[in-house]
This record gives C-alpha cells, sequence and structure tokens, in this order.
C-alpha cells in the first residue's frame, strides 16, 4: 500500500502537524526538521500533496492532460477539445508533453499527483498500466485518450484502429493498386500496432490470385522529416510501388515531398494516403486523402467523462467509448497507372 501521512509521520519522529507543515508551511519549521521529514518522505515514495488535499478537504478543478507529441496537430486538436469541456465545467487543465518518452510520463505522473489535480487525461507512451494504477489508488481520476483501458479500471475514449487500417488498404485496392508501402512508426505504439494489424486482416479478405504486395518502412519518429527521409532513401534504390499508407498526415507530407523531388507524379504515379486528417491535410500541395479521426471531439468526450466522474464519483459507471474514423478522399489518390515504364526511374 502506498504510504500515508501517518507513515511519515512514524518515520520522521514527529507529529501528524509537522508533516502538514513540512507540505504546506516548510518556512514555519527548523531546518533540521524540515530536512528531516523530506528525508522520509522521499524514503517512503510519499507523495505529499494527495494527503495534503485529503488534509485541507479541498478540490481543486484542475486535471492533467498528458500527450505523446503536441507539435502534431492531432493532438493539438485534442487538446483543444479538451480545454473547450473543462471550461464549460469549470475546470482548469495543465498539459504535459511526454515526447513519446516512458520516463517523461512517469515524471509528470509525480508532478501532477504533487499539484493536486483531480483527474489525468493520458495517452501512454507505451504500456504504462501499473504507473497508472498506482495513481488511481491515490484518489486521482483516470481516463485514457486515444488508448483503451485494458487492465486498468478507468473510462476511455478511443478510435477503431482496426477500422481505420482497413479502410486505407481497400481504399488503394479499390483502385488497382497492387504494390503498395506501408510508411509508420513502431508496433510498440499501441495505434499503429492496431492500424497495421486492421490493413492485413482487410488484406487476408483479398483473392488468393489477386494480393496486395506489402513492404514496411519502419521510422523511429512519426514525423515529416523522417518519412521524407525515409522515402528518399528507398527512391535511391527502387521505385517499385504504386501506393504509399502512411502513419499520419505529417508523414505523408514528407512522403509527397521526397515524391516530388524526384517528379514522381501524385497521384498519377503514387497515390499516397494519409491518417488523421489535420487541417493540413485538405490544403496541402496535392490535398491529401485522409483516414479522418475527429480528435476535437475525441477530446471533448474524454474531458467530460473525467468531469463527470470527478463531480459524481459515487454515481459514476467507467465507460469505454469507440469512435468510428472515416475515409476522406481528396487529390492525393487515384487509380493506378497503366504503364508499366511508370515504376522504374532512370
Amino acid at each position: 500500500m502506498p504510504a500515508s501521512i501517518r507513515d511519515v509521520a512514524s518515520h520522521a519522529g514527529v507529529s501528524l502537524g509537522t508533516v502538514s507543515n513540512a507540505i504546506n508551511r516548510p518556512e514555519v519549521l527548523a531546518p533540521g526538521t524540515l530536512r528531516r521529514v523530506q528525508k522520509s518522505i522521499d524514503e517512503l515514495g510519499f507523495i505529499p500533496n494527495a494527503s495534503a488535499r485529503k488534509l485541507r478537504a479541498g478540490r481543486t478543478r484542475v486535471v492533467g492532460l498528458m500527450v505523446p507529441d503536441i507539435s502534431n496537430p492531432f493532438f493539438t486538436d485534442l487538446a483543444k477539445g479538451v480545454s473547450e469541456a473543462a471550461l464549460a465545467g469549470g475546470y482548469v487543465v495543465i498539459l504535459c508533453n511526454t515526447d513519446e518518452s516512458a520516463e517523461k510520463e512517469q515524471q509528470y505522473l509525480d508532478v501532477l499527483t504533487a499539484q493536486n489535480v483531480e483527474g489525468i487525461l493520458v495517452t501512454p507512451a507505451r504500456d504504462s498500466i501499473r504507473a497508472l494504477a498506482r495513481v488511481a489508488e491515490k484518489g486521482i481520476r483516470l481516463v485514457l485518450v486515444d488508448r483503451t483501458s485494458q487492465g486498468l479500471a478507468a473510462c476511455s475514449v478511443a478510435f477503431n484502429d482496426l477500422y481505420g487500417g482497413a479502410l486505407a488498404i481497400d481504399h488503394l485496392y479499390e483502385n488497382g493498386h497492387r504494390k503498395v508501402i506501408l510508411l509508420t512508426g513502431s508496433e510498440n505504439i499501441p495505434q499503429v500496432a492496431e492500424r497495421n494489424r486492421g490493413l492485413r486482416e482487410a488484406m487476408n479478405k483479398f483473392p488468393t490470385h489477386d494480393q496486395v504486395e506489402l513492404s514496411e518502412i519502419r521510422i523511429d519518429s512519426m514525423t515529416t522529416f523522417a518519412s521524407y527521409e525515409a522515402v528518399k532513401l528507398r527512391l535511391e534504390s527502387s521505385f517499385d510501388f504504386t501506393g504509399i499508407i502512411c502513419g499520419n498526415d505529417l508523414i505523408a507530407l514528407g512522403a509527397i515531398r521526397a515524391l516530388r523531388e524526384k517528379n514522381i507524379s501524385i497521384p498519377g504515379d503514387v497515390s499516397v494516403v494519409g491518417y488523421d486528417d489535420i487541417d493540413f491535410a485538405k490544403n496541402a500541395w496535392v490535398p491529401l486523402t485522409s483516414i479522418s479521426q475527429p480528435a476535437f471531439e475525441l477530446g471533448y468526450a474524454a474531458a467530460e467523462l473525467i468531469i463527470s466522474e470527478c463531480e459524481s464519483p459515487e454515481r459514476h459507471v467507467h465507460q469505454k467509448i469507440e469512435f468510428q474514423p472515416r475515409l476522406i478522399v481528396r487529390e492525393s489518390t487515384g487509380p493506378v497507372a497503366l504503364k508499366a515504364s511508370k515504376l522504374m526511374i532512370s
């Protein structure tokens, strides 16, 4: 069990009031006493403000939002949705960017807990169920965003990524593409793994005599620059594909840049499918076909869930909300070119 304020007092050999002063009014304590209490807090792994909240019996009306990459417009839109719902409910949001780092994620969990937040909306960088469960044990409400809450007693709001992956490959298949590149990030990212699984399950339904030749390019970061470099490198060795399915729209924009530099026509020579349908997608040099995910609505729904739990914890029932992605067809995709020579670069 997590250490309590009584455990700290006993460990440090001081009263409960002294521990409370160390937490809330450290300036009134003698330096030696303060150091002793702080040492006990560190050694016991006690989160001071969590117990301070109980002592004060007050509410902060503050929630934390942890996202993996705020530079990605998808998460910017998600944060807007959270902020709008929070404002409507009288809550304030603390935004944290984890950079897909488990270490940063843990640091932010500690900071948000110490900041006395009432709840945390989190898109985990990786499998963080144990760390999140420890936070929930401290009485902090949790909602998983763009993830399902497998193994955790918490609400979740996510997209049907299996369906999204199937939409992408079905669209290219219906347009005659049989040589396709999957350009995406690590399968340690749950959304990536689910989309890829949905794509492959859809391919299994294609006729055995008319299958898609799928090759994969994995990039360390799901960014425009990383995808640009990856596609440029691939084109230096071979041009043996007519379609590219990208892990997000930023990746698609990088791929389009690399193709343009080789004077490869989009969609005349290569069709490109993005994912997320960020605002940039429809305004790109070639308006981008993309799998649409309403990030704002996702964030708004997640915030409503955590506010509901904070306001009425005794009546709250955990929910798993799943949004369905949609295919938005624009000018970056079309029927496969008829000339075989289009598959070769001199």
